[in-house]
């Protein structure tokens, strides 16, 4: 029986926001996108995380088709999101899913109020590790993330964005889904899209790399948590989730092959089966 995958609205503190959610059954799963990336990503997966249990991939404000407000996109002002989320939807107990920002947002909610976080999944999480890309880390930079933007709002800098992304993102870059590569260049054009971009990319890191670094709080947390990571990623070396995975008294590591900072859009069913192996020690 094929899983149907609905399309929501809801108002967070006036903010409309747009949200992806399926199934009916088991412990829900909340599922957090990165940085420039919305619910799409986790399309790819939805469905099938959707056979055991109730999923909900929000988008954040200022990405995907959520609203933009002209705000500063920081770590607390996307963390207190993520709690008002839960709230609004009435969900008392998750695990939560987080990919690159998601990641971090993921961690910060399940450090602050671990009552609500019976498992956590961190995929290619920032937040581990000092080290990242120069290639992002260099648009924190004044002035040359407002031109990159600048340029990025046109048709042709949109296209080369995305393409762009897909070299960083991915292991096989030309095997990037065409329906996130489209995405991406649709975001681009979206008033708000690219300064919310920058704003929250500016709030994670600066030039030297990673602003916030959570290693040595890891240990503090309690409940099974499962650190999944692509083995070609570009972003944060998988060195970070070893790191992440020896100090946390409940963790697992999944390296995933041949895979970018993106396993649940590049490599979805051995992420599947990864998160659903995991999910079988959480306890509902």
């Amino acid at each position: 029986m094929k899983t149907t995958v609905e399309e929501r609205r809801i108002n967070i503190n006036g903010l409309s926001t747009r949200y992806l959610t399926a199934g009916n059954d088991g412990l829900p799963l909340v599922l957090l996108h990165g940085d420039s990336d919305s619910a799409l990503d986790w399309s790819w997966v939805l469905p099938m995380l959707a056979a055991t249990h109730r999923v909900y991939a929000p988008d954040f404000p200022g990405f995907g088709d959520s609203a933009k407000p002209n705000v500063i996109y920081s770590v607390e002002f996307l963390t207190q999101f993520a709690l008002d989320f839960l709230d609004a939807l009435g969900i008392e107990r998750a695990v939560l899913v987080g990919n690159s920002l998601g990641g971090l947002i993921a961690l910060r909610v399940a450090s602050s109020h671990p009552e609500q976080v019976p498992g956590l999944v961190l995929v290619d999480s920032a937040g581990l590790g000092y080290s990242v890309t120069p290639l992002l880390s260099q648009l924190t930079l004044p002035i040359y993330g407002e031109l990159a933007t600048t340029f990025c709002r046109t048709p042709l800098g949109a296209k080369q964005r995305s393409w762009a992304r897909a070299a960083l993102f991915f292991a096989q870059p030309m095997k990037a889904p065409a329906a996130w590569l489209t995405d991406q260049e649709r975001m681009a054009l979206l008033p708000g899209y690219l300064e919310a971009t920058l704003s929250s990319l500016r709030a994670v890191l600066n030039v030297t790399g990673q602003r916030e670094v959570l290693l040595d709080s890891l240990g503090q947390l309690n409940m099974p948590t499962l650190v999944v990571w692509g083995t070609n990623d570009k972003i944060f070396p998988k060195e970070q989730a070893q790191a992440a995975v020896s100090r946390l008294q409940q963790g697992h590591l999944a390296l995933i092959p041949d895979c970018g900072h993106l396993p649940h859009v590049e490599r979805p069913e051995l992420f599947t089966n990864s998160l659903n192996e995991f999910l079988t020690k959480v306890a509902s």
